[in-house]
């Protein structure tokens, strides 16, 4: 056995796994700044609160209370010596070194220092500005001082008993310390960032490797010019294309299916539950055979049927999407036949007209081999004789009773050729005696193809039947109109009718014969038979008329009856000439 060949690797844009990397250590970086910002903020805010706490302890306390309002009652600010050796001083400095702050300073009530870690600074005004704390508010600062930066408070000192401010206490605590603080922090947040910078890169190869399988192996820029060209091709197409993916859904309904079926899109849907006809259903389900006539074989990949469908005789194919060694669905063609179905037609009505001038020709050149014979014995009288005898019955015979209620070129060549086909099949074409067609055919290949239709059906119907008299009767009128005149075709035969059953609607779908008057589906006797009478009736009903059966018809003659209204396919009406009139004309 074979081996299959191999998957090649998954292929990788560097570009846009840089990319993507490149946007997980953003999101990361960002992450960790901002983490890293409010741990900063958290503990510098802890970091004021606690020195407010402190402050306002400080300040509350009585003694430092009475003694800031003794020295400022005192003329003058003592000197740093003696407010060094004073108590405010060791208050201060006792507060600080048991809280750890970067500074505890006493003012009065002009923001001269009476305490301070600096012994040097005793005496002298604050660097900061006091007049907040002085004027009774609490407030927590982040600035620079003497001592460097600083996250503190500052809290006023009231008299003993009194509401009146005498002084502030300053308290800060050093930023060093803070942000020595958030980089005891910042450990764990710098291992959870390489941890998510890791996850991160390895979920970026992950998610690659997902996306290279899903779609195919293509990168990015395949896939979009996949999409262009797939639309192009798609709506660019004559032919309708019907994707069904492997879950069941229709991927793909292009316009041209649409226009075959006229139905809307149906993307999306399933398939299963889309309204098209049940044979293009069965062309996808598995096992089971084909719904109609066969018209390529090899398989279920090109087995194609043919069908009526949307007014048009369709040839549809399906078959089965693969990409290396996986299903991908159905791709479901649709090719439009009807132009083809009556060019066929036509076709058959020329060769039939051909062959019966061939013969006419042929007996014209014995009629004129004759002539030629009385002429050259010298027999005048016998050519005259012979020649008035043509004249009163026409050079050319076809064998069709009461051809002469034809007026119409065209009906009277497409008519006398049929007459010469059923003849030669042993059936007599005749034309019924309420035939009148006043106007001339304007639109012969709509005429060609419902009236043969109906022709060639009478006659396999009078050659299957169980009468001996085998006959088709064929009547044709013209009714005037300002837009064109309508042309009305009744056309019996002398065959079995309908079989017992049988729905005058079912005799219309495609498999209809009346060789047997049944439908067939699965099995026909040529590719393309079976569609005469549904291809006449959506014809006529496509110009405004209709294909109907009068009569079923019974065992042993006269057979069905069928009748067709065709509208606009006549113009012009002469004089309406009589039967007799046309009877004088023929033995005159």
């Amino acid at each position: 056995m074979q081996r299959p060949a191999p998957r090649p690797p998954l292929r990788f844009s560097t570009q846009t796994l840089l990319l993507q990397l490149a946007v997980v250590l953003l999101v990361v970086a960002l992450s960790t700044a901002v983490h890293a910002w409010l741990t900063y903020d958290r503990v510098g805010s802890d970091a004021e609160n606690q020195a407010l706490t402190l402050a306002r302890t400080v300040a509350s306390d009585p003694e430092v209370r009475a003694d800031v309002l003794a020295i400022s009652g005192q003329p003058g600010t003592p000197p740093p010596a003696e407010l060094l050796a004073g108590p405010l001083q060791a208050s201060a400095e006792a507060a600080r070194t048991r809280t750890g702050a970067l500074f505890v300073v006493i003012t009065d009530e002009t923001g001269i220092r009476l305490a301070h870690p600096d012994p040097q600074r005793l005496g002298e005004k604050v660097s900061t500005d006091p007049s907040e704390a002085l004027s009774g508010q609490e407030i927590t600062t982040r600035n620079t001082g003497t001592l460097g930066p600083s996250a503190g408070a500052k809290v006023p000192v009231y008299a003993p008993g009194t509401s009146t401010v005498v002084g502030e206490v300053s308290v800060g605590y050093s930023m060093e310390t803070v942000a020595q603080s958030v980089a005891r922090d910042i450990g764990p947040v710098a291992l959870t960032a390489v941890g998510a910078l890791l996850a991160g890169v390895l979920g970026s190869f992950l998610l690659r490797r997902r996306l290279q399988r899903l779609t195919l192996g293509l990168e990015p820029e395949e896939i979009s010019t996949l999409v262009h060209d797939q639309v192009a091709v798609l709506q660019g197409v004559d032919d309708g294309v019907i994707g069904v993916s492997a879950d069941g859904r229709v991927s793909v309904f292009n316009a041209a299916a649409q226009r075959l079926l006229g139905l809307p899109d149906l993307a999306g849907s399933r398939w299963e539950d889309a309204p098209v006809p049940e044979q293009l259903k069965s062309l996808t389900r598995p096992g089971s055979g084909v719904v109609g006539p066969v018209v390529g074989g090899g398989g279920s990949n090109q087995d194609a049927l043919e069908l009526v469908a949307g007014g048009r005789v369709l040839v549809v194919n399906a078959r089965k999407a693969l990409h290396r060694r996986e299903d991908l669905g159905w791709v479901v063609m649709l090719r439009d036949r009807t132009e083809l179905q009556e060019l066929t037609r036509q076709l058959d009505a020329v060769g039939t007209m051909s062959t019966a001038l061939r013969a006419q020709r042929h007996e014209f050149a014995n009629q004129l081999h004759t002539l030629a014979g009385f002429l050259g014995i010298g027999q005048h009288q016998e050519a005259r004789d012979y020649l008035a005898g043509l004249a009163a019955t026409g050079p050319l015979k076809f064998p069709v009773d009461q051809a002469e209620l034809l007026q119409d070129p065209y009906l009277q060549a497409f008519v006398g050729a049929k007459g010469v086909e059923a003849d030669e099949r042993g059936v007599a074409l005749r034309i019924g005696p309420e035939t009148l067609v006043r106007g001339q055919v304007t639109e012969a290949q709509d005429v060609t193809t419902v009236l043969g239709n109906l022709i060639d059906n009478a006659v396999n119907a009078a050659v299957a039947g169980s009468s001996t008299d085998r006959w088709v009767e064929l009547e044709v009128l013209d009714e005037p109109g300002d837009d064109g005149g309508t042309l009305h075709v009744v056309v019996a035969d002398s065959g079995d009718g309908l079989a017992e059953g049988t729905d005058t609607e079912s005799v219309f779908a495609e498999g209809f014969t009346t060789a047997s008057s049944t439908v067939s589906r699965n099995h026909r006797a040529g590719g393309g038979q079976g569609f005469g009478l549904a291809l006449a009736r959506q014809l006529a009903r496509r110009r405004g008329g209709d294909v109907k059966v009068l009569e079923r018809g019974a065992k042993g003659g006269p057979g069905a009856v069928f009748m067709a209204i065709l509208p606009h396919t006549t113009a012009g009406s002469p004089a309406a000439k009589t039967k007799g009139e046309a009877g004088k004309e023929k033995n005159g």
